[in-house]
């Protein structure tokens, strides 16, 4: 008996044939896997099946987490137009299972169910006398596909069937017929030669041109995009939760020396912590073609981790693994997801490429545990707890380079952020050229450095670090982010907005994650850069950046809200700048200046770097009337590294100061430096 084909329910047809699910005439979209899940439900209808039935049946052989089931299902009942409670065709069973709730009809090709009442699933072949069975959208879509098989049939010189309507046995008459039908086989033979010639020159013809295609679209399209998401915990056991993130941006780590390979940071992932995962919109939301997702479940010493490689867009799975090893052993997992990775997007490395992200040196288990429970605070901004456990790290192994590079990392945030300032800056740069000694092409390190090295008055040694590393991989956002950040410092504005653009070209989360494009606004394109901000209202730094463009663009009333809005998020350095502009509207002249005052002293005593801040409390010192104090933080500003003479000599905002002596001297000195960095580097 022949397996059933379609099946029928309320307005919808499955048809197992091209794996479609229809609605009257129309498809509707369903990726392969919730296909998949519709069919098993469908077949099983008015059974409960429990989960572990139908994750045996969509994932055979696979270790997957049950999340995965209800986000099938999730989008099963979004494409049926299924609102929450409704249960008109799938029922969830609490803690159990599912089943399918609405009449089903089901039929094999041979087989229609109550044809009479159902016209449209019946098509008449002309010229048989007979009744074909056809399952289709309508009768005219129907006649169509009849009349392209008659075509077709002609094509291939197949003689159709004749219907005789009366019987004769005249001798003439069969003759004729006869003849007929010989000169009609001859016929039927030349157009068949004629339309195979005419075949083979087009194959020959589109073969060409295909390959030209190919060669333009493998040019335009550039380097694949993958997003590698943190790993679920089965157990959600809060002592094992640290390696969901650790682990996948150990993989990300691995991956960014690949040139053919844009990878998302972590930066850009760690929001999706236990969450569970819509692949379409998690890929639409990164922008990426390619996801891996993965689970793990600790078992005291034995750890199994499972994980799936998946094209976004036809929710393919291209490759998928499991992992099973002792604790100790966690430094292989992101060697061999990496090598998986490679393999199954086909990727071919050079020799430079298969050397950094072959196997790394042994490391002491404990110091890598350590590590990634490092990382792991780091990505939260526990800035101190990261520190010492990092510092463990590199006390039970100092010979593992990564330990340091994030040691690096942490010491330097714990600077700005907690204004840990001078001392917190010298330890980073040691942990920096630690790692950089154990590992002299260490990506991370020389991208950290480099930003330490901007913020403490030292571009012209950042540039030469940020240029190698895109050497190594010209496809790294942050790379290119960090050198438009050291040119901006530098006065070389229209070269910032070129790297900055291209990170955010391989990379549109860099916009997203909270960066702003400072160069549009020190060029006066207020718009352009009001227009380039990411559209967050939680981020402080990017409200901030909002109130400022505001500022500039003298639209007091909004900006004051903003910096107002922006302190009230999080009384950081810049957002305290802020929050005295807006006592400046206010003309809270008091208040402001104290606050200016108070952070002045605190950025000397604890020299805290990022002289672009010091530059703002210049220009908020101005806004009062103080130009004393607006000399002193601009000399400040200029003399720790924030040249950007191109900016100085335009800004509205330093108008209060053009006359005044001082003033010109600091201008000379921002040039003088701004001009020898466009000779060395330009």
């Amino acid at each position: 008996m022949p397996e059933n084909q379609f099946y029928e329910f309320g307005p919808f047809i499955l048809d197992t044939v091209q794996h479609l699910l229809l609605k009257g005439q129309e498809p509707v979209t369903l990726t392969p896997k919730a296909y998949d899940a519709l069919l098993v439900l469908v077949r099983n209808s008015g059974r409960m099946l429990s989960k572990e039935e139908l994750m045996a049946a969509l994932w055979p052989e696979s270790f997957v987490e049950e999340s995965n089931l209800t986000q099938q299902v999730s989008m099963i009942r979004k494409a049926l137009g299924e609102s929450p409670g409704q249960d008109r065709y799938i029922v969830t069973v609490p803690g159990r299972g599912y089943r399918f709730a609405a009449q089903v009809r089901a039929w094999s090709k041979e087989k229609p169910p109550a044809t009479a009442d159902r016209p449209e699933l019946v098509a008449r072949v002309e010229g048989t006398g007979k009744q074909e069975e056809r399952p289709s959208l309508t009768l005219a879509a129907s006649e169509k596909v009849l009349r392209m098989e008659s075509r077709d049939a002609s094509k291939l010189g197949a003689a159709p069937e004749l219907e005789i309507s009366k019987t004769t046995t005249d001798p003439e008459s069969v003759s004729i017929a006869h003849q007929a039908g010989e000169k009609g086989k001859k016929r039927r033979a030349r157009i068949a030669i004629a339309v195979l010639v005419l075949l083979m020159i087009a194959l020959v013809v589109g073969y060409s041109m295909y390959r030209k295609g190919a060669s333009v679209r493998l040019t335009l399209a550039g380097p694949r995009s993958l997003a590698i998401l943190p790993f679920q915990n089965l157990r959600l056991d809060s002592e094992s939760d640290f390696l969901g993130f650790s682990l996948a941006d150990a993989i990300i780590t691995k991956l960014d020396y690949v040139r053919s390979l844009t990878v998302r940071p972590s930066t850009a992932v760690q929001k999706y912590r236990n969450q569970v995962i819509d692949i379409p919109k998690v890929a639409a939301d990164l922008n990426v073609d390619t996801l891996l997702t993965g689970t793990f479940i600790r078992d005291g010493d034995e750890l199994r981790i499972t994980y799936q490689l998946i094209e976004a867009k036809t929710d393919k799975i291209l490759g998928r693994g499991t992992i099973d090893l002792r604790y100790e052993k966690l430094l292989t997992v992101q060697d061999n997801v990496a090598q998986q990775i490679i393999k199954e997007l086909a990727i071919k490395l050079s020799p430079s490429e298969a050397q950094s992200i072959g196997p790394g040196e042994p490391v002491i288990p404990l110091a890598y545990e350590n590590y990634l429970r490092g990382l792991d605070l780091y990505s939260r901004h526990d800035f101190p707890p990261a520190i010492k456990m990092l510092e463990k790290s590199t006390a039970i192994d100092p010979n593992y380079a990564l330990s340091w590079a994030y040691l690096g990392a942490a010491y330097t945030s714990d600077a700005a952020f907690e204004f840990g300032g001078r001392d917190q800056y010298d330890k980073a740069r040691a942990a920096y050229e630690r790692a950089l000694s154990l590992q002299p092409g260490q990506l991370e390190a020389k991208i950290f450095l480099a930003n330490l090295l901007i913020d403490t008055g030292k571009v012209e040694e950042a540039v030469p670090l940020l240029r190698e590393a895109l050497k190594t991989n010209p496809n790294h956002a942050e790379a290119h982010w960090e050198l438009g950040y050291a040119y901006r410092f530098a006065g070389m504005l229209e070269e910032s907005i070129v790297e900055c653009e291209r990170a955010r070209q391989l990379d549109p989360l860099v916009k997203a994650n909270g960066s702003a494009l400072n160069s549009y606004l020190y060029l006066g394109r207020y718009d352009k850069f009001l227009r380039s901000l990411p559209d967050l209202n939680d981020s402080a730094f990017v409200v901030f950046y909002r109130g400022f463009g505001e500022y500039y663009q003298k639209n007091w009333e909004q900006a004051a809200k903003d910096f107002d809005r922006a302190f009230m998020l999080d009384p950081t350095l810049y957002t305290q700048i802020g929050k005295a502009l807006s006592d400046s509207i206010a003309h809270r002249d008091s208040e402001g200046l104290e606050i200016l005052r108070s952070l002045e002293t605190k950025i000397e005593e604890r020299g805290v770097g990022d002289p672009e801040a010091m530059y703002k409390i210049a220009q908020a010192y101005l806004a009062f009337g103080d130009k004393a104090s607006a000399l002193r933080t601009l000399r400040l500003s200029i003399e720790n590294g924030f040249f950007c003479y191109p900016y100085f000599t335009t800004d509205p905002l330093l108008d209060g100061l053009r006359n005044e002596p001082d003033f010109t001297a600091l201008l000379n000195i921002a040039q003088q430096r701004h001009q020898a960095f466009k000779k060395r580097f330009f």
